[in-house]
């Protein structure tokens, strides 16, 4: 390359850069903001008491990758992840296969077969899949997914156009409680995802990424779609349900508050929605003391020590006004909820244990 190309690029990007900071044309996604408050910083790079990850996927994309997760989950203090396949099949086969060389420290849930499933006799071939996936392994199901058109995250066939509340899922429903299968279930999305993508949306850079589509023929709103999962959490007392994510009720506890004063089957992770909690400390602390033996800690963030650390600086310690957007794709600042060692213990692992263990 010449020197009055490399001097071309370098002008350009001078240009760029300074135009990118010049705060009349500076965009919302580009605002990185730095904190200047003097206040205490601390580093957590182990969690207090051991955890167990009830929300994780098969993210290493080979034995090496693996290998130095095992070396992570050591030196963060997680003692045991449970893997989301979202899979049955060769696919949940192989995945079962690499995960077990480790012993206990994963546990591979399979997903739900929906082969065939507009077909005569579904229910009744997914029901046999699943008792194979026991049988090579599984010990749970999911993650489930639904975010309006149906149960779309498993794999190698969506389940579009089936709820968790579809009488065709009763005889899966029923299995899991027979086999003592929890199920992992992701029901509609943040509600900054619904709401209008303009300047009144504080979440809009995440939520613009994750926006739901309300045009599309059939979709179920976000109310609807906690009225499925508890519909299906009713009519199944004795089959056991976490809820991924709070059940996407951040912006209102009240109601995942509800559905645990009703059934005591269903349980909600912690998982990927730190972000989206950090803001409102309080509040947060205080519902964690009201349901610590319903809530499970969890990640869905990838393997790295950092994410780790950002997750147990946010649950113990009483930080204020720091950020992180390696994992978050938000622009507010996170605050630590300060939690108390009995409800650290239950999020961290006794609880996931309860489930783990029925």
């Amino acid at each position: 390359m010449n020197k009055n190309l490399l001097l071309l690029l370098a002008c350009i990007l001078a240009v760029e850069t300074t135009f990118a900071q010049n705060p009349e044309q500076l965009l919302l996604k580009d605002y990185r903001p730095k904190s200047i408050y003097k206040i205490p910083i601390t580093t957590v790079p182990k969690a207090k008491y051991p955890a167990i990850d009830l929300h994780s996927h098969p993210y290493p994309k080979s034995e090496a990758e693996l290998t130095q997760w095992v070396k992570t989950m050591d030196q963060v203090g997680v003692e045991k992840t449970v893997v989301l396949s979202y899979s049955t099949g060769a696919r949940f086969d192989s995945i079962q296969k690499q995960y077990s060389k480790y012993g206990n420290r994963f546990e591979v849930w399979c997903g739900f077969d929906f082969t065939g499933k507009d077909k005569p006799g579904w229910s009744k071939k997914a029901v046999k899949e699943l008792e194979r996936c026991f049988k090579a392994g599984a010990r749970g199901v999911g993650e489930l997914g639904d975010k309006g058109l149906g149960e779309f995250y498993s794999l190698p066939t969506p389940g579009y156009g089936l709820h968790i509340d579809d009488p065709r899922m009763k005889p899966l429903l029923q299995k899991c409680a027979e086999l003592k299968m929890p199920i992992s279930i992701h029901v509609a999305e943040p509600y900054w995802m619904y709401e209008p993508m303009d300047s009144t949306n504080d979440g809009l850079m995440n939520a613009y990424q994750w926006k739901i589509d309300k045009t599309k023929p059939g979709l179920l709103g976000h109310a609807a779609l906690i009225k499925t999962l508890e519909n299906a959490v009713r009519d199944n007392p004795k089959t056991t349900f976490v809820a991924c994510h709070y059940a996407n009720t951040e912006y209102d506890l009240s109601i995942l508050g509800t559905l645990f004063d009703k059934y005591p089957n269903l349980y909600a992770d912690i998982a990927a929605r730190f972000g989206e909690v950090a803001p409102i400390p309080r509040y947060m602390s205080a519902f964690f003391k009201k349901y610590q033996d319903r809530l499970v800690y969890g990640t869905d963030m990838g393997t790295s020590p950092k994410m780790y650390a950002t997750t147990f600086r946010i649950l113990e310690t009483l930080d204020e006004h720091f950020y992180d957007f390696d994992q978050f794709g938000y622009h507010w600042y996170l605050n630590g909820f300060g939690l108390d060692d009995a409800t650290l213990r239950k999020v961290y692992r006794d609880n996931a244990l309860k489930i783990l263990m029925k």
